[in-house]
């Protein structure tokens, strides 16, 4: 299985996908001619957020030049066909989102157990990126999460990497949520004996099944202290 987890793969509207980092070029090279791509949403019950997502997602990689013999948005509506939707696909689009909500969705359709046989390419995007891991850090992003001290922040994912991700770090790093500053209030004290890559747009993380590299922009947060892992161009594998 091929991993692509990106924090956001657009860049201008309307214009193809973002090709910093090589990323255009890996996952073209991860993917057939002609795709059965199958999207899965980030919340099955919203059928204009999954169908927005799906035209942007699409529109954009034909502009880059993928072709699709197939495209199948898997959400509420259809999703006692998951098994087979999963098993017919090269490429699987994981939406972004509300991670809890999608993460209930994962877990409601069985995709954790599904994906263990999965052999195609995955993209994920912002939430479905994060929701990816092993054990997901749903970082509060609603107004109430952060103040909330029943909210679940760590989550069982699908598995496909151990890598907790957090996407958007250029424009989230200094959010203030429920009158809590996101990181240095929230995610910094969450990261005591774990560890966080937060990435910005442009960067994500890249598996060819044996290894993982975080590719373009990049910080680790560990132990209440956050470092640059790379810059913008650069590459750096996980151990």
């Amino acid at each position: 299985m091929n991993l692509l987890l990106t924090s956001s793969p657009f860049g201008e509207p309307g214009k193809p996908l973002n090709e910093s980092n090589a990323f255009v070029r890996r996952l073209r090279e991860c993917l057939p001619d002609k795709l059965r791509a199958l999207m899965i949403t980030s919340d099955p019950d919203d059928p204009e957020l999954t169908q927005g997502f799906s035209d942007a997602i699409r529109y954009t990689m034909e502009l880059s030049g993928f072709v699709f013999g197939n495209y199948t948005i898997l959400d509420g509506s259809n999703k006692e066909r998951t098994k087979e939707l999963v098993g017919t696909s090269d490429l699987i689009i994981l939406a972004g989102g509300h991670v809890p909500t999608q993460n209930r969705f994962f877990t409601e359709i069985g995709l954790r157990e599904l994906m263990a046989d999965f052999d195609g390419t995955v993209l994920g995007v912002s939430a479905g990126s994060m929701n990816s891991a092993d054990v997901v850090y749903a970082q509060p992003e609603e107004e109430g999460e952060a103040a909330d001290p029943t909210f679940k922040k760590f989550l069982r994912g699908l598995g496909l990497t151990k890598t907790m991700l957090i996407p958007h770090y250029q424009d989230t790093k200094d959010n203030i949520l429920d009158g809590k500053r996101i990181f240095e209030d929230v995610t910094y004290p969450d990261s005591i004996g774990r560890e966080f890559i937060a990435i910005c747009d442009g960067s994500y993380l890249y598996s060819d099944g044996a290894n993982e590299m975080i590719c373009g922009e990049a910080y680790l947060i560990k132990d209440g202290s956050l470092v640059k892992l790379c810059g913008n161009g650069e590459e750096k594998p996980l151990v």
